[in-house]
């Protein structure tokens, strides 16, 4: 098929109108339509990542025919030490041939990996690292369980196992072992009855599905708002990470509808999942989700950009840079939401110089990014020199193109 009519197959998959699109992209609705009827030449380089990011293309040669394009935008390379992750999960054996190590010791471990996911710049390779003996172990612990009891205590440890695996896989060419993740983090949170692992492992799921494209977006809403039913009796006298996991999820209700272009009920459950992180200690920070008061700027600036409001997402970076997140790879993340918002709003060097800060904060977390990816590759194609020079610098670093 020509690159126009593979367009307009992308856009209608998506539900999206030419004049939405058009707006979008700056451009008119006739535009679109002189596109995907052929009148017109492909789109250069930087308009068409742009495309892409909008209708959810994961590889540019899907969009434009040219496998000479291979380009994936929101999978990141697969890290060396995925198979061995990859190998844990698989193994699930039924049988074991030593102890399992007590609960204290699986937790004492699990909380480390959590820690140093938040502190190390390199987080997916200490992650990684860790992972697979850790799978295994709590595994082992669910197996040996002697009473209904420790066993639910097994389960919930097994199910955050399971959560801080998702967060390794993620944006690794391997959907099918992120899933197969999934699912048994709400299984085995299930189980275990403990309200805090539900709460996790929906967030993670909902995650999931949304990233999954806008075919899942109710899946990915079903999944929040089962889980913040499941949770609202266990809210009058429960803990500050059960308080926490449940403004997550009012966050993620917003994060979805943002995904969806449906701004009032973005910025409505934005109001809500503040006014529970208002409910928390000033110094807390949970340690799955990063959910804390100093998050909200930040998620603010995430809303303002999935509706594509480059001056809001602006406005809401000033005030969010005055909180401290404390977790590297989320004040990464941040970044590249904030770079989101620079270039929405035409300022690209200032999305640059962002994504610089991005990648000194944790460069694991924008290496794997398809929006770090995306705006850096369009910068290499600047008709300015200098920005040309740092973009390309900056894809250097990130992988994308050779030294």
């Amino acid at each position: 098929m020509a690159f126009g009519q593979r367009m307009q197959i992308l856009r209608q998959r998506r539900g999206m109108s030419r004049p939405v699109l058009a707006g979008f992209l700056g451009k008119s609705p006739s535009w679109v339509k002189q596109v995907e009827r052929g009148e017109i030449q492909v789109p250069k380089l930087p308009t068409l990542l742009h495309i892409a990011e909008l209708l959810r293309v994961g590889n540019l040669a899907d969009l434009t025919g040219d496998q000479t394009l291979h380009i994936d935008l929101f999978i990141g390379p697969g890290h060396p030490r995925l198979a061995a992750v990859r190998a844990a999960v698989d193994a699930f054996p039924f049988t074991g041939d030593r102890e399992a190590p007590s609960m204290r010791h699986l937790r004492r471990r699990l909380d480390r990996a959590w820690a140093a996911r938040h502190e190390a710049a390199n987080h997916r390779e200490v992650v990684g690292a860790l992972l697979p003996d850790l799978i295994r172990d709590a595994q082992l612990a669910v197996r040996q369980a002697d009473s209904a009891l420790d066993r639910r205590a097994a389960q919930a440890v097994l199910s955050e196992v399971y959560s801080l695996s998702q967060f390794f896989i993620a944006y690794q060419p391997d959907s099918a072992l992120l899933w197969r993740v999934a699912e048994r983090g709400m299984v085995t949170a299930h189980d275990s009855e403990d309200p805090h692992a539900v709460g996790v492992a929906a967030w993670l799921t909902a995650q999931a599905h949304r990233d999954s494209g806008p075919a899942h977006f109710d899946a990915a809403d079903s999944v929040t708002r089962e889980a913040l039913r499941y949770l609202e009796p266990h809210l009058p006298d429960a803990g500050n990470d059960v308080l926490a996991i449940a403004g997550a999820l009012q966050f993620e209700a917003g994060y979805t509808a943002a995904r969806r272009g449906e701004n009032g009920t973005a910025w409505g459950w934005w109001d809500k999942a503040e006014k529970t992180a208002t409910k928390l200690p000033a110094g807390y920070f949970h340690p799955v989700t990063s959910f804390s008061r100093a998050i909200m700027g930040a998620h603010a600036v995430t809303v303002a950009v999935e509706l594509h409001q480059g001056g809001e997402s602006v406005r809401q970076a000033a005030r969010a840079d005055k909180a401290t997140i404390k977790s590297r790879p989320r004040r990464a993340r941040h970044r590249i939401e904030e770079a989101r918002g620079y270039q929405l709003d035409g300022q690209p060097d200032v999305a640059l110089a962002t994504l610089d800060k991005a990648f000194e904060a944790a460069a694991e977390t924008i290496r794997y990014n398809g929006y770090a990816r995306r705006i850096v590759l369009e910068e290499t194609e600047a008709k300015h020199p200098e920005r040309r020079r740092r973009a390309s610098e900056l894809a250097v670093k990130l992988g994308l193109l050779a030294a």
